[in-house]
């Protein structure tokens, strides 16, 4: 697909790196030199250095004949003006980056009028992801399907976990259920194992799930503690404004630390019954005070990686049962972070580029079992898709076992009429079910890809 990106900050580049790998023809503009050259030189993209927002440049970039127009610059009014305007060019998908809270529960009446396919806001994203975790405090990662009705949960396999030492196959007496591992990660190594692989001691394991059974689940391993009363948010920006309104919702109470005194004023105002602390997060004797070691979350959201990263190492050493959670804006050096003793590490521009990618994924079948979630697993190494059946021939009404499916492939679970089956050989998928795939295949984007 022809595709124009108007935006070149992080998360324009995080879109771009992950659009570039799925083989689409890109064109960056950004009036900043700089940040064109650091896409340019590392992606095959071609840059234009211009305001995105002026017809000439959109001309200039061919915006009469592409597929696509995403804005991604630091301003929703400059984003949602770039796709009406390049709407008028002809463009038939535009995607605007909406970020202002104020904003948000309204652009739904008004998208119609601005033509506009999708609007993004990564930070309210970002929130319910870590709202989420905080729900389920002892997973590391839960992805959802079939409109939140089957979970994908990331755990870690501790020393008395009654899963270390076990086979694959001998797993389902103490999961019960209807559930399947699906995913091993063993220090650099990932694998989709069969019912002979061996479980070990510090492996992270994605299991698929009912979404409400999770909890269920959590608890047999050992894993879920009882509801989240307080936690602590440690950084004011939009994510912990939208953040500490959601946990409030839910009946939880919330403190943020924030030093700056202007953005302190801004969310003492806007969120009520949260108590907001006008102070240096990185001070140890006020976190102390404040009570990070009697708080059953821990969410670090400050200004740099190295400030999120030690604070969560702080919160893990001075409080063993808090489910500590790191944003990471550092999309590199993914291994070195990985092998720190860090609870969940959530990184809104990757996000907000997978999310991007989905829907393209969706624009360009045409056979109509698209695409309706993906997620990049293991670094991106391998993706989790679901596809929705319709209309599929070769694939439908055929038993897995005489599918001629792709290596490195598996289907972990068919969702069909509110009923989750994990499947065996004999099983077949059929029209309507939703289907989630693992592979290592990138680039999927019809359910009849997963043949050879």
């Amino acid at each position: 697909m022809d595709i124009i990106i108007v935006g070149c900050g992080r998360v324009g580049r995080s879109i771009i790196e992950q659009l570039s790998a799925e083989g689409h023809s890109l064109t960056a503009i950004d009036p900043n030199p700089v940040a064109l050259y650091k896409v340019g030189d590392r992606e095959n993209v071609m840059t234009i250095e211009a305001n995105g927002a002026s017809y000439q440049s959109l001309k200039e970039a061919g915006v009469a004949s592409c597929d696509l127009l995403i804005a991604v610059t630091a301003t929703d009014e400059l984003n949602l003006y770039t796709c009406l305007l390049a709407k008028n060019c002809g463009v038939s998908s535009t995607i605007a980056r909406v970020r202002n809270p104020e904003y948000i529960h309204d652009i739904y009446r008004v998208k119609d009028d601005l033509k506009l396919s999708l609007a993004i806001n990564p930070e309210h994203t970002c929130a319910s992801e870590i709202a989420r975790l905080v729900k389920f405090s002892g997973a590391v990662k839960i992805d959802s399907f079939a409109k939140g009705t089957v979970d994908l949960v990331k755990i870690k396999l501790g020393a008395s976990s009654p899963l270390v030492n076990k086979k694959v196959m001998n797993c389902s007496s103490i999961l019960k259920g209807d559930v399947r591992i699906a995913l091993v990660e063993r220090g650099q190594e990932c694998f989709v194992p069969n019912g002979d692989f061996e479980l070990k001691e510090g492996d992270f394991i994605s299991i698929v799930a009912p979404s409400a059974a999770a909890a269920k689940l959590l608890k047999t391993l050992g894993l879920m503690s009882g509801k989240a009363r307080y936690v602590m948010i440690l950084g004011g920006s939009k994510i912990g404004f939208y953040l500490a309104r959601m946990l409030r919702e839910a009946g939880v109470s919330v403190k943020i630390i924030e030093q700056n005194e202007q953005r302190c004023e801004e969310l003492s105002e806007d969120l009520d019954g949260v108590m907001v602390i006008c102070a240096n997060a990185m001070d140890e004797d006020l976190l102390l005070s404040e009570g990070i070691d009697r708080a059953d979350g821990v969410v670090t959201l400050m200004n740099t990686d190295e400030e999120n990263i030690l604070a969560s190492l702080y919160a893990k050493e001075v409080n063993k049962n808090a489910k500590v959670i790191t944003e990471l804006g550092n999309l590199k050096f993914e291994s070195v972070f990985d092998s720190l003793p860090l609870d969940s590490v959530i990184r809104p521009k990757q996000l907000t580029g997978e999310y991007i990618v989905r829907y393209v994924r969706g624009m360009q079948n045409t056979l109509g079992s698209n695409v309706e979630t993906m997620y990049k697993l293991h670094s991106g190494e391998l993706e989790a898709l679901e596809f929705r059946v319709h209309n599929t021939p070769g694939v439908t009404s055929v038993p897995i076992a005489e599918l001629n499916l792709k290596n490195a492939l598996q289907i972990i679970s068919i969702h069909r009429n509110n009923r989750l089956i994990i499947p065996a050989g004999s099983d077949t998928i059929e029209d309507g079910d939703t289907v989630i795939v693992i592979t290592k295949h990138k680039g999927l984007s019809d359910l009849r890809d997963i043949l050879r």
